[in-house]
């Protein structure tokens, strides 16, 4: 855009907030001022979650990662923590774990090329074993899989009966779950859902179990990414985050089965989505734990700093890498990786340069454990805690994204919940407004982008060539599938899956006949025509 043109400008954060030529103390509003004087730390933690911040607790670099067969993604992890991978995520494949479907269910059978695309094809405990052959369980933070809720109960069961197989303390396993309302019913409506209202039965379910039996792991990520790459704002990812919060805080309430400050721990590991507004991503992380402090004492009067201390994992917007001039993305990927380190988040993913073409490829992998490399070692963000906070600037965008995130999260409450939101398909018209207007601020060159909407010329327009993957996932999965059908004990498999089906019926907790399913090499697939059978399916908003 050039300066002629800046001259009418009416200058925006990417969520559309006024900005001004430059910001002093008369910007920030009195009570946040006061704020401004907490020590990184501590209560209200807008200025870090821990006093020493990176110099004590360097953020977990924490890659998603999944493709083909068990044994191809196993590779995929043990690569990434040679490199350098503090943690990792495991990816199941999305056409038979969104869905809940084995290999052979018909609508996986007409798309069997896409089988392994997204993530390692796991149907049984055998493949999730597999996976997890040689990785460093009881030493690294793990994500078992499992993103989408229905489909969370099998992923996490699967995780820890391998654990308990290699006899590792499920007491002391480290570890999370996502089980994300946010990918499923609003950013990638799967065919077949649960409904929302057994959704939440089934995410408290966990919370359960692992306040029992796990208490290291982290149940559920309520993951904003998943809203904000689908369209929502900087402070609507805010607002919709802690709705969503609140639904399992009062079923829990509800049940009156483990302490409330328990529940607010265990849903208090979360997602966020950093793009590329530096500044506002960056106050985006800080306005969230000043949220959740706020949240947890005026609605439940829980004011204990171990509960009210969010954690915050973070991943760059993989919507923000162009297929165009692909390479152009490690500079995006490192700016949005410095946004969500300068807001002090404690974990973080780096979107690989060709997702806009594929997954990443082991070298865009490689490349984004090099970036965070690169930001801690070189450039000594580490040696300071929350070097933005006094900023004018970054202390009034905070301030003014608190209140325009609880601004939102009251009209969700007026429309009955984040749940309800979820069922009209109020939230799905938010976020479709915001993506309209980011397409029309493109077309007509309000917004730049390079490569695609401004510098064009290319002399290499596809630098690098998209990630192939596996071309036998989906072969050497159906053989999987009817060796275990053919070889584990038939009767055992056919009890737990009956006693799985009359707990989802009556209402117990599903996670221990969840863990005895998995035992008897119950399969993926016949798990979810025991949801279909007892729950149906969910009435989507969306018109396809």
């Amino acid at each position: 855009m050039s300066v002629d043109n800046n001259k009418d400008r009416e200058w925006k954060s990417a969520s559309g907030l006024p900005l001004q030529p430059f910001y002093s103390e008369r910007d920030v509003p009195p009570e946040h001022r006061e704020r401004m004087s907490s020590d990184p730390g501590a209560t209200p933690f807008q200025r870090g979650a821990h006093p020493g911040g990176y110099r004590t607790k360097p953020w977990r670099i924490f890659q998603l990662s999944g493709f083909g067969k068990p044994e191809d993604e196993n590779e995929r992890i043990r690569f990434l923590l040679e490199q350098g991978e503090t943690g990792f995520i495991m990816e199941h494949d999305r056409n038979t774990g969104d869905h809940c479907y084995n290999v052979d269910h018909p609508d996986v059978v007409a798309r069997r090329e896409d089988v392994g695309l997204t993530g390692a094809v796991m149907q049984s405990v055998r493949d999730i074993d597999i996976c997890m052959k040689d990785l460093p369980l009881a030493t690294s933070f793990g994500h078992a899989g499992g993103a989408v809720v229905q489909h969370a109960p099998f992923a996490l069961a699967g995780y820890w009966t391998v654990a308990r197989h290699r006899g590792l303390d499920l007491a002391k396993l480290p570890g999370t779950g996502q089980s994300d309302f946010f990918l499923t019913y609003l950013g990638c409506v799967t065919k077949q859902q649960i409904p929302t209202r057994d959704g939440l039965r089934f995410n408290a379910d966990i919370m359960e179990f692992c306040d029992k039996h796990l208490p290291r792991w982290v149940p559920v990520s309520i993951a904003g990414y998943n809203g904000a790459d689908t369209g929502l704002n900087a402070y609507q990812e805010l607002g919709a985050l802690f709705a969503n919060a609140v639904e399992y805080l009062e079923e829990i309430k509800r049940r009156k089965t483990m302490p409330l400050e328990n529940a607010a721990r265990a849903c208090s590991g979360v997602n966020f989505r950093a793009s590329m507004d530096l500044f506002e991503e960056a106050s985006k992380m800080r306005a969230a734990r000043l949220m959740w402090v706020q949240l947890l004492e005026r609605r439940y009067g829980i004011t204990n700093p171990k509960v009210a201390n969010l954690r915050i994992h973070c991943v760059t917007a993989g919507s923000r890498m162009t297929y165009q001039q692909p390479l152009n993305n490690i500079v995006r990927g490192t700016v949005m990786a410095l946004a969500a380190a300068l807001g002090g988040v404690q974990s973080l993913g780096v979107s690989g340069y060709d997702e806009a073409l594929s997954i990443p490829s082991e070298h865009a992998h490689q490349m984004s454990v090099r970036i965070q490399q690169i930001l801690q070692e070189e450039t000594n963000i580490q040696s300071v805690t929350d070097p933005l906070g006094g900023s004018y600037y970054v202390e009034a965008l905070t301030a003014e994204l608190v209140e325009r995130a609880w601004g939102f999260f009251e009209e969700i409450q007026e429309q009955g919940g984040f749940l309800a939101t979820l069922d009209s398909g109020w939230l799905h018209e938010r976020a479709a407004e915001n993506q309209s207007e980011d397409f029309r601020q493109q077309e007509s060159g309000e917004q730049v982008i390079i490569g695609v909407t401004d510098h064009q010329d290319d002399i290499s327009p596809f630098e690098v060539d998209g990630f192939i993957g596996a071309d036998d996932a989906y072969d050497v999965a159906l053989a999987r599938l009817q060796e275990v059908r053919r070889t584990r004990h038939e009767a055992g498999a056919g009890q737990a899956l009956n006693e799985l089906e009359r707990v989802c019926r009556d209402g117990r907790n599903i996670m221990p006949a969840m863990m005895d399913a998995l035992e008897s090499e119950v399969t993926l697939g016949e798990i979810g025509d025991v949801y279909r059978a007892v729950f149906g399916d969910w009435a989507t908003p969306i018109q396809t």
